[in-house]
């Protein structure tokens, strides 16, 4: 634990139990995926609520978000694809909801623990394998098998591409996870070079002016890579569903 005169960068990624409910407990994490759920959703609601021809600011944002995911998955899927915009564009604003309040001083952020986006990779690719089967059948494992591959080198082609596809859920997990807890590391540290120097004196003070300036430009940072990961993530699910849809193309 963190000591008032020592920064600590992993603390806060640490589990606080908050109600304890015995075999379970409601943790920090599971506040703050409770509370990215809410606050998404009454933002869309809220915002989208006037329903003005002409939008105001906060109806155009709701407005442009849509269209933004909408557009994503039909240049990734094509036709058949808008059955699945409710699922990416929950994914989408979760992610990309939780890793702004992962932003904010004192709360957590939901995706620096690893088993929360494993579940979300899970829960793409096992959409992709139930819907593919369920709407192709047999014929959706010629994903494994790429069209015009020479019969001599079948086995090895189906090898790699059933390899690939069970990677999937690691990338697509390993990826967010470790770019949010990476960055979020190198900031706390930075933030507690300013913090250390700072208890120096007078010329401790003047030595934090540079970790200080790097401190501003990593979060400036930081909030690009917290959309740049929900995009990912969203573009990423597109392209898995892709082959639920079209298997072998």
């Amino acid at each position: 634990m963190a000591t008032p005169d020592k920064v600590d960068p992993i603390h806060q990624f640490h589990l606080n139990t908050i109600v304890d409910l015995g075999r379970y407990d409601f943790t920090n994490s599971g506040l703050f995926m409770v509370l990215t759920v809410v606050v998404a959703t009454a933002f869309l609601l809220w915002a989208s609520a006037p329903k003005a021809v002409v939008p105001g600011r906060w109806q155009s944002i709701a407005e442009l978000s849509y269209e933004f995911v909408a557009k994503m998955l039909k240049d990734a899927t094509g036709h058949g694809g808008e059955k699945f915009f409710p699922l990416v564009f929950s994914l989408f604003l979760f992610v990309l909801v939780s890793n702004f309040f992962g932003m904010i001083p004192g709360f957590f952020t939901v995706g620096s623990q690893i088993i929360v986006t494993i579940c979300l990779a899970l829960l793409v690719i096992g959409t992709v394998v139930v819907y593919g089967i369920y709407k192709h059948g047999f014929k959706f494992f010629s994903i494994f098998v790429p069209s015009g591959v020479p019969m001599v080198l079948i086995p090895l082609v189906t090898f790699i591409e059933i390899i690939s596809f069970l990677s999937r859920p690691v990338s697509l997990s390993v990826r967010l996870f470790a770019n949010l807890l990476a960055g979020h590391i190198t900031l706390k540290v930075f933030a507690g070079f300013v913090f250390s120097l700072g208890m120096l004196g007078p010329l401790g003070i003047a030595g934090a002016i540079l970790p200080l300036l790097m401190t501003i430009g990593l979060t400036g940072l930081e909030f690009l890579v917290a959309f740049l990961q929900a995009y990912v993530f969203a573009v990423l699910t597109c392209m898995y569903l892709n082959d639920a849809l079209h298997p072998g193309h």
